[in-house]
């Protein structure tokens, strides 16, 4: 694969000395929409990849092609951040260099030919696997030695600084550091536990799900969650629900009804209980229960859909595509595994824990509905992102 890539990169670019950077996709597996919070979450890496073969140049353009995509070139040499590029790549990688320049690290321009299985709109956050390959490219450019963690929040910074789009730092956080990972935000520097948990030998598959629903001007739905659970912390004095006394949440909830809105104050219910429930998965994953483990994701995806309300954004009522694919789910499953809502909401993506004798099936009905190839079998726990040669 990784020869199949420098020829690639020598078709595109010429010959050069080529190293191989890696940074896998990322599934969530509790805690949904808790990490900008400054909650509680687990996740993993899966084995679908963004992969760049790279060299230096010496000077400081970063001319990158991404395979399927535009080829894109960044003079790093000017990092002040630019509202026309807002929502593009060339953010993303002027955002990075600028975190490394900006911290006393001398940076270089590089080329680069990428290539991803990890899809933008798969749910597997391709866009945090790309942020963290191009930290990782930086941190050898610069010779920096930073951390998987601090790699994740220099993606976080350009995703959220220079792309223009506000998120919290589980997706990064996974592809950097790899393996099924339980992660407190709580702290300035999360914590960090690795997990074991070995769904094969219990007798499930994970199957992600693509449900078909559009991405499109959906920006608004998504910021609508933190700016909503911020309005909430802000009665209390504090910036984050991580912050706010649950008890005295539920005494002020008239108060804080009549400030906020009722949708304001479901999505804060959904936050307190989410975290709640990402303990006791942690919990169950430890001591090898399963079972407790899916009967908790299967709690995760109600509280999604009653009260965080990231299932429809309802304006357009003919589509409903997660919600739909989220009841085919159910039915197949028949109380068996589990399904849930998969990241953001809203469009995308659906994960379902489907008995292994039963996948096949499974994924055949699924398919026949909404339509072939959108129904992915992933394996977990795997390796975080670096350099491969």
């Amino acid at each position: 694969m990784y020869e199949e890539l420098k020829d690639k990169y020598r078709n595109t670019f010429g010959d050069g000395d080529i190293h191989i950077f890696y940074a896998p996709g990322r599934t969530e597996l509790g805690g949904n929409h808790t990490d900008h919070q400054h909650g509680e979450v687990i996740a993993s890496a899966v084995d679908k990849a963004t992969v760049a073969a790279v060299s230096l140049r010496k000077d400081m353009t970063v001319d990158l092609l991404s395979e399927g995509f535009a080829r894109w070139q960044v003079d790093i040499g000017d990092l002040e951040k630019r509202d026309d590029e807002e929502g593009t790549t060339q953010a993303l990688i002027r955002g990075v260099a600028a975190w490394f320049a900006d911290h006393g690290f001398a940076v270089r321009g590089f080329d680069a030919y990428v290539s991803s299985e990890v899809l933008s709109g798969s749910g597997l956050s391709s866009s945090a696997a790309f942020e963290v390959l191009i930290g990782n490219i930086f941190n050898w450019i610069t010779g920096a030695g930073l951390s998987p963690e601090k790699i994740a929040m220099i993606g976080q910074y350009a995703e959220n600084v220079y792309f223009g789009k506000p998120s919290g730092l589980m997706d990064q956080m996974a592809s950097s550091v790899g393996s099924v990972v339980h992660i407190d935000f709580g702290k300035e520097d999360p914590e960090i536990t690795k997990l074991e948990l070995d769904l094969g030998k219990a007798g499930y598959v994970m199957c992600i799900i693509d449900s078909g629903a559009d991405h499109a001007d959906l920006t608004d739905d998504y910021a609508a969650i933190p700016n909503e659970l911020a309005a909430v912390s802000a009665c209390f004095g504090k910036k984050y629900l991580r912050e706010v006394n649950e008890d005295e949440f539920w005494e002020n909830i008239a108060e804080v009804r009549e400030t906020c809105g009722d949708r304001a104050v479901m999505r804060a219910m959904h936050v307190f209980s989410e975290n709640k429930r990402v303990e006791e998965e942690k919990k169950a994953i430890e001591t090898g229960n399963v079972s407790r483990f899916l009967e908790l994701v299967r709690e995760s995806g109600l509280s999604s859909w009653r009260f965080l309300q990231n299932i429809d954004t309802y304006k357009e009522p003919r589509h409903q595509e997660v919600a739909l694919a989220l009841g085919l789910a159910e039915k197949l499953l028949d109380g068996k595994g589990a399904v849930r809502v998969h990241g953001g909401g809203f469009a995308g993506t659906i994960q379902a824990f489907v008995p292994k004798d039963d996948a096949d099936r499974f994924v055949f009905e699924m398919e026949r509905v909404l339509g072939k190839g959108t129904c992915s079998i992933m394996q977990i726990g795997c390796p975080g992102a670096g350099k491969l040669e």
